[in-house]
């Protein structure tokens, strides 16, 4: 994990906790609405993955939208995740090369075939990278 965060920091500029935050929010919404077989994939590839997501969802967060995203059966999951990455200080450039550079690494280790399959079955998703 230590990787994916130093790669983070270098790419967009943001500090090593705020990159550790947005990559905690990224797969906590991938894993909540991408197809479960190739997430699990991507969890086994990135060690670390699935303690930063729990962690995350242990201190709660999401803001506004992120209540109203819960509430309405996470219909609202982009939205949601956008608001949470701003409300951690991501302004929408770096919202973009921290998922850019993500989305690279996740395909470095788990495969383009797996990630491109998450990416595919995300309305919307395909249009930030």
């Amino acid at each position: 994990m230590e990787e994916l965060i130093n790669r983070i920091v270098a790419a967009s500029g943001v500090g090593e906790e705020q990159a550790r935050e947005a990559i905690a929010i990224i797969l906590k919404f991938l894993n909540k609405d991408g197809p479960q077989e190739q997430m699990q994939q991507i969890f086994d590839a990135l060690p670390g993955a699935r303690e930063l997501v729990a962690e995350r969802e242990g201190k709660g967060g999401g803001g506004l939208l992120g209540g109203l995203g819960s509430m309405m059966g996470g219909g609202m999951g982009a939205m949601a995740a956008l608001n949470e990455l701003t409300s951690a200080g991501l302004d929408m450039g770096e919202v973009q090369s921290v998922t850019k550079e993500l989305v690279a690494y996740a395909k470095e280790k788990a495969g383009d075939e797996v990630v491109d399959e998450v990416v595919s079955q995300i309305p919307g998703l395909s249009q930030v990278l």
